[in-house]
């Protein structure tokens, strides 16, 4: 499915900045905790310069959660909550990593707060905001936020994460409620191992790209001949969940769902496509057995080319021990067409603290945190405030081919959530019937008879 809007997000970008920005993970200094201290000690600090305390006097303790995806990127979290501790008198913090890329984090939040145990903040992808919002564990912090002094306003942030978490199911109109903050936004590059490529005598995918001709056949090319090293080589890898798939479906012509997103699209023609292409690699032998954490034996040298997202880059600058850079995904019957990744901050509808949880949305979300975490590498930041954002992202290296990740946001499908449908069930099913395909236990025709009337089910 195409969505204009998106587009129109980073035309709205480009006006912003002279050249397009990033960076969720990164900053160029990281805040200074002993400043704070300083501050404390002195005869007449400056109001700018400490924060108020929180309204009963004392601070209060917050929870708050991400989902990283490794040891790096989880540190990068743990700075970023001690940072924030240091300065802010308001509340003492305490950081906890999730789970992994499934949607069983998703599913452990539910169960926490259905029974009393969930923090007070956490990420969810912008896939589950209409879900969580539905079942009312999460709090639309529209009046809260309004209050808060330290809110910037809707304007501040990428403005297609925030039609969407501006929505409101019951006006069916953007703009009345807010669910959240947006964190990041980022999308899929191909991750190259170029020792391999380079010794398969493969020719390099991003001289391909730049030359117009980086597509299914030159990737599938490249990737048959770096499988040929050896039996321990694969060409190709990438993780098994619903945007891997997805990518070869968008890229085909095809989509999850219509273009109102009413009803499913998966059994399309073009979908279909998408599907039997992608199978292939794993049938023919090029790609590490579906279903494999591919991160591993990428670090390992064993893959010569893996899809995923902006969020690796801290593992593999902390442990590749080989040439490595990123390319964009290849171009199939409807050109490269990404996947617009975004996901956000959102407040426990349970909290005893719901003031002090919207402010903690508002840091999580400050531009310098943002700064931070994109210079680590994880993402690429909501904020379009700064007219400076992407250019300096573009200089946060390795990878040095950062502009791969900027060119697929201008042609890419946004990861929204699904107000007139139940996303968790329709993922439910679509995975374990894509599974079956690619394990050849399932043909296309039988797919697309049996799996599209299960998922049309999952509509209101």
């Amino acid at each position: 499915m195409r969505t204009k809007r998106w587009i129109a997000l980073f035309a709205a970008l480009a006006m912003l900045a002279t050249a397009c920005g990033n960076g969720t993970d990164d900053t160029d200094a990281d805040p200074d905790p002993d400043t704070d201290a300083e501050v404390d000690d002195a005869d007449e600090p400056a109001d700018d310069e400490v924060d108020e305390p929180a309204d009963d006097g004392e601070a209060v303790s917050l929870r708050w959660r991400t989902r990283p995806d490794n040891q790096a990127e989880i540190d990068v979290y743990q700075n970023v909550s001690d940072s924030i501790d240091a300065e802010w008198a308001g509340a003492t913090l305490e950081y906890e990593p999730g789970g992994t890329e499934t949607a069983a984090y998703q599913d452990v939040l539910r169960t926490e707060i259905a029974g009393g145990t969930a923090p007070d903040v956490f990420w969810i992808p912008g896939t589950d905001i209409a879900d969580f919002a539905s079942r009312g564990l999460i709090m639309d912090v529209r009046d809260l936020a309004e209050a808060s002094d330290s809110y910037a306003g809707d304007d501040a942030y990428s403005p297609g994460p925030m039609e969407l978490l501006t929505f409101d199911p019951d006006t069916e109109t953007s703009g009345p409620a807010l669910w959240g903050l947006p964190r990041d936004v980022s999308t899929f590059a191909l991750y190259l191992n170029l020792d391999l490529i380079n010794e398969a005598g493969a020719p390099d995918p991003r001289e391909l790209d730049e030359a117009g001709d980086w597509d299914w056949d030159t990737f599938r090319q490249v990737g048959e001949a770096v499988d040929g090293l050896s039996d321990e080589i694969f060409g190709f890898g990438m993780n098994n969940w619903w945007a891997n798939p997805g990518i070869w479906i968008n890229s085909a012509g095809g989509s999850f769902f219509n273009e109102d997103r009413t009803a499913q699209n998966v059994t399309s023609d073009e979908s279909l496509a998408g599907l039997e292409y992608m199978s292939g690699l794993y049938t023919d032998g090029l790609a590490l057995p579906y279903g494999e954490d591919s991160q591993p034996p990428f670090l390992a040298g064993q893959i010569g080319m893996q899809l995923t997202g902006r969020w690796s880059t801290p593992a593999y600058r902390e442990s590749a021990d080989f040439d490595w850079d990123v390319v964009n995904i290849p171009a199939g019957p409807d050109g490269a067409v990404n996947w617009t990744f975004w996901g956000a901050y959102v407040v426990n509808a349970n909290t005893e603290h719901p003031e002090q949880a919207v402010e903690l949305l508002t840091r999580l979300t400050d531009g310098e945190v943002q700064a931070e975490i994109a210079e680590l590498g994880a993402n690429i930041p909501s904020r379009v405030d700064d007219p400076d954002t992407i250019d300096e992202f573009l200089t946060f290296t390795p990878p040095e081919n950062n502009q791969a990740f900027i060119d697929g946001l201008e042609n890419s499908v946004p990861e929204g959530p699904l107000w007139r449908g139940d996303w968790p069930a329709f993922d439910s099913i679509l995975a374990p019937a894509i599974e079956g395909v690619i394990a050849g236990d399932t043909s296309l025709e039988e797919f697309r008879d049996t799996v599209g009337p299960q998922l049309d089910a999952t509509f209101d």
